[in-house]
């Protein structure tokens, strides 16, 4: 039997053709792949037939398997010599616990590898028609995360400070706490007229953008019904929705 190893991978935000030419390469030489629930199913059957398909998806407050009982997998089926794709959805080390994962193979013993994703963060709002830099308008970006761990105890983001700390925000995971989000960033200086983007399942067929400012997108994201996934960018960036916008109208249009 041959030595496993556990290829920790970056599916991309939704759309499938965003996947890295490296993942694909990993994923088509796969023995068993332990998916998450927004990893768009074109992906799944790029894997061999053969290949063990193991569903571990997660949203708030629902877990198909708590994240010890992914590490025990992922070691198990290296250990028995298996090629192992943990396919995640964007990037394995920004918010989606890759890192905790390779923790635990290194503890383990476990070859691993990291093949990084297009992240969401960047991706939605390149295809909402946002660019979260620009010369003329932002020259700092921050990715935050609105759903921390509880195990913590306390928050470790101080909204009020990263206010006016840099020109774009972008929060994922962020819906469920919008409205304190905007009260943090309002309290802390940024202004009711910045603009704010809500771009849902982004870089997919489903995607949709509410636009509004920091004083009115609370109300607006309740009367559309914005639910996750979503991506949040606030900014002066997200006037350029307006001109740069493109995704969305070719869907229609196909």
């Amino acid at each position: 039997m041959g030595e496993g190893k556990v290829y920790l991978v970056g599916a991309g935000p939704g759309d499938p053709g965003l996947i890295t030419i490296k993942g694909l390469e990993v994923l088509r030489e796969a023995d068993v792949v332990i998916h998450d629930r927004l990893v768009a199913k074109a992906l799944m059957k790029l894997a061999p037939e053969r290949a063990e398909r193991i569903f571990v998806g997660k949203r708030a407050g629902w877990h198909t398997l708590p994240q010890s009982e992914i590490n025990k997998v992922m070691v198990e089926r290296a250990r028995g010599g298996k090629v192992v794709v943990r396919l995640k959805g964007g990037d394995p080390f920004l918010f989606g616990r890759g890192g905790e994962e390779a923790e635990e193979l290194w503890r383990s013993g476990v070859k691993f590898e990291v093949v990084p994703g297009v992240t969401s963060a960047l991706a939605a709002p390149a295809y909402a028609g946002i660019p979260v830099t620009h010369r003329g308008h932002s020259s700092s970006v921050a990715i935050v995360t609105g759903h921390e761990d509880p195990v913590k105890g306390r928050e470790s983001v101080d909204w009020r400070r990263l206010a006016t700390a840099v020109d774009t925000i972008v929060v994922l995971m962020g819906v469920r706490r919008l409205r304190r989000i905007v009260e943090e960033l309002i309290e802390g200086g940024r202004g009711r007229k910045t603009g704010v983007a809500i771009i849902e399942w982004g870089t997919t067929g489903r995607q949709r953008t509410i636009m509004g400012t920091l004083g009115d997108i609370v109300e607006k994201a309740a009367a559309h019904k914005v639910s996750s996934p979503a991506v949040v960018v606030i900014g002066e960036v997200v006037g350029l929705c307006e001109r740069l916008h493109w995704f969305e109208g070719e869907q229609q249009r196909r």
